[in-house]
């Protein structure tokens, strides 16, 4: 028996991730073999115990077999010392689990090709997949902080550090998952400007020796942002570090009309993941019950294809999406103008019922 840890964090997140247990009831009914864990985290868990990641939670965490998590943050943390923020609760379970991995696909549905800001022509078929470093870079090196110089001024800084190991790492799960797609991969650095990224080019030169089923090219970020909307179709999966990956995984993002349609995956070594919609806690539309639950309930066939190996129950989910939008069913953010919207339960048990 599989054990899943929800976490529905702040804003709209506990209204979406409730829309993915439905689903995930359904299929408990129809004989998959997981058991449902509620944890705390973000706002919530500072509300109630006073941090965003409590050893509570982190002991849940480790003892599941993958987490399924909705939103964190909110305006009302924005005041809070950085330690006791919601996002370092997200910045925490990343890092003390080892989630490293972090798998970003930008699908556009063909029903939604009309959704999308750029030309049909130009996102029709759009099926790529970033791979984003998460657990190290700029995010997390040391030392990082604000300072007062000698004449009063302060000044900012942050450190752009990868070891060897952590390049080697993230480039092997980005070419095996290039093998199981188009056998074509980017590596996106700035090799150019940053030494960090010049290492990170030679360390990919080096690992793609084992790899020779699959094509490597590179590309600068600036580059890269610009061909992701003139043309995305060129790219299978894109590889980057932890900043670049955060940035052009929501910019590619908007190339399927919204950003409620795209889920995430972060996993460590072993395939043990935490799954999550890109979006954020959307505090401005919390309570209305006009959220999109679909990235969420695509999070979830995401973790049962990559870390419960239910390939053919993640089919069944992405089917019923996919038949959900064949009838017409749009949330607020996926709608054309003019045209009737649903709310989150209502899509969500549109889903549920197109299971069958």
């Amino acid at each position: 028996m599989k054990k899943i840890l929800i976490l529905p964090g702040d804003g709209i997140g506990p209204e979406i991730v409730a829309e993915a247990v439905k689903v995930l009831d359904r299929l408990r009914a129809d004989g998959l073999e997981v058991e449902l864990e509620q944890g705390l985290v973000g706002g919530a868990a500072y509300d109630a115990k006073g941090h965003p990641l409590p050893e509570d939670t982190l002991a849940q965490a480790r003892a599941a077999d993958a987490i399924l998590l909705g939103a964190v943050g909110g305006p009302q943390y924005e005041a809070l010392e950085r330690p006791l923020r919601p996002e370092q609760g997200l910045l925490g379970l990343r890092a003390e689990l080892k989630l490293f991995s972090n798998l970003r696909p930008a699908i556009l549905y063909p029903q939604l090709a009309e959704a999308s800001t750029l030309k049909p022509e130009v996102v029709s078929g759009l099926d790529l997949m970033i791979v984003r470093e998460l657990t190290g870079g700029i995010y997390f090196g040391q030392p990082r902080g604000v300072r007062t110089l000698d004449n009063g001024e302060k000044e900012g800084f942050n450190t752009l550090v990868y070891r060897e190991s952590e390049i080697e790492r993230i480039g092997r799960s980005a070419f095996e998952i290039a093998r199981k797609r188009g056998k074509r991969l980017c590596s996106v650095d700035k090799a150019n400007v940053l030494e960090v990224t010049e290492l990170w080019r030679q360390v990919m030169e080096r690992v793609a020796k084992d790899y020779p089923d699959v094509e490597l090219s590179h590309m600068y970020v600036d580059n890269a942002a610009m061909q992701l909307v003139r043309a995305p179709k060129q790219f299978d999966v894109m590889v980057t570090t932890n900043m670049f990956g955060d940035i052009l995984s929501d910019a590619a993002a908007m190339l399927t009309g919204s950003i409620g349609m795209l889920p995430s995956a972060s996993l460590d070594a072993d395939g043990k993941g935490m799954y999550e919609p890109i979006h954020g806690s959307a505090p401005d539309i919390a309570g209305q019950g006009v959220a999109n639950p679909l990235a969420t309930i695509l999070s979830v066939a995401m973790m049962l294809r990559y870390s419960f190996g239910q390939g053919e129950v993640a089919d069944r989910i992405e089917s019923a999406v996919g038949k959900v939008l064949d009838q017409g069913l749009r949330t607020p953010d996926i709608a054309a103008e003019g045209q009737a919207s649903v709310g989150t339960a209502q899509m969500g048990d549109a889903v549920v019922a197109a299971l069958d």
